[in-house]
């Protein structure tokens, strides 16, 4: 298979209705925009919740949550009812947050978001909801992998046991007919599980000779020499599948639904703002991350990784299934029953007073 950096035209998931986009237009940038969120927040009319508790990552996939922080589209949509953030590095962390209680709604990734849902039996989490698609590559050393052949042998470095990139390479690793090890990860190709922030050095130093991971992980090892052999999104149907979903607490969305449907109505802004003002978007994204971390990523790093994200509001819900069974087969989850992760009447209300077309939950909402 060839390597490939191709774009994959962003019109194929954007989501964007031209009178929103004109409304969006009008809507502040940058410190501006922060200022006019925190007096909403302060003098605006309060929902049925003071507050609402609100996880997601410091990770380009989960750019719907820097942006709409950032440029208060989400504390606009919440009036008086605060939006209280906390940032997480691990889907596992937060989910036990959810079940804490300490979290109310959250931004993360399939996998954490499935093995949450089966581990409590679904009681306690749903998804509302959407925001990103795509943004992973398999990246290389090509001095020792100039093919998919030349991987087997090799060490290739995915974010997490068990995580969704974990998964999805372990599931291409056995539809090339090579055998790997779910739990140690030894095999034909060894699959080195490293976190995120590490991965990096481990690629300069040689320890991993490759790595399945998301943005910007994947332009972060390009910039080190690194060469995309993959782009995740060319072994999907119609080159879509679900990166980041966003969760709601069960007992949250029963005691509030109207603060979940205002924040579905802020995420839903966000992305039309995102998908309509591309640039500007990913400064402020980049923006967000230097908020948090104290550092930018630099410019040739998130100008490479931002063409391959895509954000929608569809959580693509077969995907999610999808995903699931490969985790299954894979030994990594025991038989699932997703029926009921899915409570989509929020956003579907949302999208359609906002003129757009629903979404399906794929036959897994709650009967």
């Amino acid at each position: 298979m060839p390597a490939t950096t191709r774009p994959v035209p962003r019109h194929r998931l954007v989501l964007v209705l031209p009178l929103l986009v004109g409304l969006l237009a009008s809507c502040g940038y940058g410190s501006q925009a922060k200022g006019d969120a925190k007096k909403v927040a302060a003098e605006g009319r309060k929902l049925s919740a003071a507050s609402v508790r609100v996880g997601y990552f410091p990770n380009l996939t989960h750019a719907t949550a820097l942006v709409g922080d950032r440029e208060g589209f989400l504390q606009r949509e919440l009036g008086g009812t605060e939006l209280v953030p906390t940032v997480f590095n691990a889907g596992p962390s937060e989910i036990e947050a959810l079940n804490a209680g300490s979290v109310d709604i959250g931004f993360i990734g399939p996998s954490p978001a499935v093995n949450g849902y089966v581990k409590t039996k679904g009681t306690n989490l749903r998804i509302v909801g959407g925001a990103a698609s795509g943004g992973v590559r398999l990246v290389v050393n090509p001095a020792r992998i100039k093919t998919v052949d030349d991987l087997k042998g090799k060490r290739i470095a995915t974010p997490q046991f068990g995580n969704t990139q974990d998964v999805a390479f372990l599931h291409w690793i056995s539809e090339k007919g090579w055998k790997a090890d779910a739990q140690s990860g030894k095999g034909d190709v060894s699959v080195v599980r490293t976190d995120n922030k590490v991965t990096p050095n481990a690629y300069a130093s040689g320890a991993v000779d490759g790595a399945w991971v998301p943005e910007p992980t994947a332009s972060q090892l390009v910039a080190k020499g690194a060469k995309v052999l993959l782009d995740e999104a060319d072994l999907w149907p119609d080159e879509k599948f679900v990166i980041t979903n966003i969760i709601v607490s069960r007992a949250f969305l029963a005691e509030h639904p109207d603060v979940v449907e205002a924040f579905l109505r802020g995420t839903v802004k966000t992305n039309a703002w995102i998908n309509a003002h591309p640039d500007e978007a990913k400064a402020s994204a980049n923006a967000k991350l230097k908020d948090l971390s104290g550092k930018a990523l630099d410019a040739g790093v998130i100008d490479a990784a931002w063409p391959s994200i895509r954000f929608t509001d569809d959580p693509l819900a077969t995907t999610l299934q999808t995903q699931t069974d490969r985790a299954v087969r894979a030994g990594l989850l025991e038989e699932a029953d997703l029926s009921g992760i899915y409570r989509l009447e929020p956003l579907n209300k949302v999208l359609k007073a906002a003129g757009q077309p629903e979404v399906s939950d794929a036959g897994l909402g709650a009967k």
